[in-house]
């Protein structure tokens, strides 16, 4: 007797992308396909993280502001914080001039781990959450770029530059023996001139330590990454005012130009996608780096099938091996 084959088939699917069989003018349910994003590279992220800060500082350096405007601003903020008690940084100063432990490690902070930290994370980041690496650059950058506008606009004199009878001792210049830096700030000896002392308004200190924070809440891993995210940006809150680098209002002054960032991030992301298209090549230009790109997996099947999704198309797409 003529065996029978018995041939198992699955049901086809929608989602097997077989023939359309939809009637004339129904709409196609099915979600169309989206471009693919083109991996980022570190030899093109490198060089515009160096353009954003290498702007950054010299703009910083150039927007150095009348000094009688910086000290008037100083003074304004200081009087501020006097008349609805927030100077929280008068006894912090005195503690960490009164303390060597405390204010030798303070300023070694405060010279050093803005930028070891942050640029750390960044790369962890690109690295290991290439899909919030995107979102979470651009929002560092927009934030520090506001920061310059702040620093343009309202010069400020630090607690640590304003007359000695306000109360404040230069805590960096009172330990400059015991680190790199010299009595102007955190910069190396003999390298004074080229930082801008009167940039205290807002804290970027705090504002890239808060991100930093949030980076490490959001990604990191275990308790001590939790521990870490909200330790860093409250100690650093701590450091700046105990070091009379900055005042209270700048450390909140930095939080709120992140906030500011974080509500531009996904508007300048669309921007620059709209650029992208509009003077990049097109999406039909590049293709996929996927590799067996097209070929999908059904449930069930172990080796992909070549299929196609166009419409009439008919039954020649071929079935997965089994």
């Amino acid at each position: 007797m003529p065996q029978t084959a018995h041939r198992s088939r699955r049901p086809r699917r929608e989602s097997d992308h077989g023939p359309d069989r939809r009637p004339a003018g129904q709409p196609d349910p099915r979600p169309a396909p989206q471009p693919l994003r083109r991996p980022l590279r570190w030899w093109t992220e490198l060089p515009l993280i160096v353009v954003v800060y290498v702007a950054y500082s010299a703009g910083r350096l150039l927007a150095r502001g009348d000094r009688k405007d910086a000290i008037g601003h100083g003074v304004g903020i200081l009087h501020l914080e006097e008349r609805f008690r927030i100077d929280f940084e008068h006894p912090l100063n005195r503690l960490f001039s009164d303390t060597p432990g405390l204010g030798i490690p303070a300023d070694f902070a405060y010279a050093s781990l803005h930028y070891l930290v942050t640029p750390a994370i960044l790369v962890r980041l690109f690295r290991r959450r290439p899909a919030r690496y995107r979102a979470a650059r651009t929002w560092l950058m927009i934030s520090t770029l506001l920061g310059l506008v702040g620093f343009t606009l309202m010069p400020t004199c630090p607690p640590r530059l304003l007359d000695a009878g306000h109360g404040f001792l230069d805590t960096m210049a009172q330990f400059s023996s015991y680190g790199w830096w010299g009595g102007e700030a955190s910069a190396p000896r003999g390298l004074g001139g080229m930082t801008n002392q009167y940039a205290a308004m807002p804290s970027l200190h705090v504002g890239w330590a808060l991100w930093c924070g949030v980076m490490l809440w959001l990604h990191g891993r275990g308790v001590l990454a939790k521990v870490a995210a909200v330790a860093y940006p409250t100690a650093t809150a701590l450091v700046v005012m105990g070091t009379a680098n900055h005042y209270f209002l700048d450390a909140v002054g930095g939080v709120a130009v992140m906030g500011t960032g974080l509500l531009l991030t996904r508007p300048a992301m669309r921007l620059a996608d709209r650029v992208r298209a509009r003077f990049g090549r097109g999406s039909g230009d590049n293709p996929s780096t996927i590799v067996g790109g097209g070929c999908e997996t059904s449930a069930g099947e172990h080796i992909p099938g070549q299929r196609t999704s166009t419409a009439g198309a008919g039954d020649s797409t071929p079935a997965a091996t089994r």
